[in-house]
């Protein structure tokens, strides 16, 4: 019986990646000309497309959007983006980090095994979230986006076993110090559990119990088929106040967007 189910989740998990690549590629077009793109490439050389430059960006995902919140080529706190309507601003959501009403938003769609994912969470969030979650300005919330297949899969559940214990961005932070700079890592039972101990989750055992069951299978779902719905076409991917940013882009980039979606460009 459970080799069955794992068949059958194995084989479910494979035609969402598919129907998730059919879907990106056929949607990537309208995402990337949407007329506020260009208005943010206008104002400010192209920062809200710049992440579809070769090298910024890895597989097939990647977006999001903010709930309320002001467009990154405007200034008022009312304005939004073209996708201004995915994020969730829950309150207790142990993926997400920064106040719920947080006036900018930035929706994360990422796979644990992308190494331009590792590369942002490893060297731009954590400034991000100093600089502007800290402070209450920035919510950023985090979107499953695993696009290479079961073992991606297998660590999106494993972070968010880590998750149920309060440790989400730690098993996170530590999965990605040790992340290769190129390559899709293949990631053990034995590791992911190593991962969660030096992510000070505090019952290892129960951490290995949620990690391989589907008690995260239908959250995970969710995740990629709100990204499949907007057209994410590669991971990872932003929105900041509905506004998409594609690829691991410099600070600086992520910095000049927030600023003038929280009213300070």
């Amino acid at each position: 019986m459970g080799t069955n189910n794992q068949k059958n989740t194995v084989k479910r998990d494979a035609v969402l990646v598919v129907v998730l690549l059919v879907v990106a590629v056929g949607l990537l077009g309208s995402l990337v000309t949407r007329p506020s793109n260009d208005a943010t490439a206008a104002g400010r050389g192209g920062p809200g497309t710049s992440a579809a430059s070769p090298g910024g960006s890895d597989g097939t995902a990647g977006s999001g959007t903010d709930a309320d919140g002001a467009s990154p080529s405007g200034t008022s706190a009312d304005e939004t983006g073209p996708l201004s309507s995915v994020a969730r601003r829950v309150s207790g959501d142990p993926l997400a980090v920064g106040r719920p009403d947080a006036p900018v938003t930035m929706v994360v769609y990422s796979d644990f095994r992308c190494p331009f994912c590792a590369k942002f969470g490893r060297d731009i969030e954590p400034e991000l979230v100093k600089r502007y979650a800290g402070k209450g300005t920035l919510r950023i919330e985090w979107r499953d986006y695993p696009i290479f297949g079961e073992p991606s899969i297998n660590v999106a559940r494993a972070a968010r076993a880590a998750g149920a214990q309060g440790k989400f961005r730690e098993f996170s932070a530590a999965l990605y110090a040790a992340a290769p700079a190129t390559g899709h890592p293949d990631y053990t039972s034995k590791a992911l559990r190593k991962f969660a101990e030096q992510a000070g989750v505090p019952d290892l055992d129960r951490f290995v119990k949620d990690m391989g069951s589907k008690a995260f299978d239908e959250a995970i779902e969710k995740d990629m088929i709100e990204g499949q719905s907007i057209g994410v076409p590669s991971t990872p991917a932003f929105l900041i106040n509905g506004q998409p940013l594609l690829g691991a882009q410099p600070l600086e980039e992520f910095t000049a967007m927030i600023d003038q979606a929280a009213g300070h460009g």
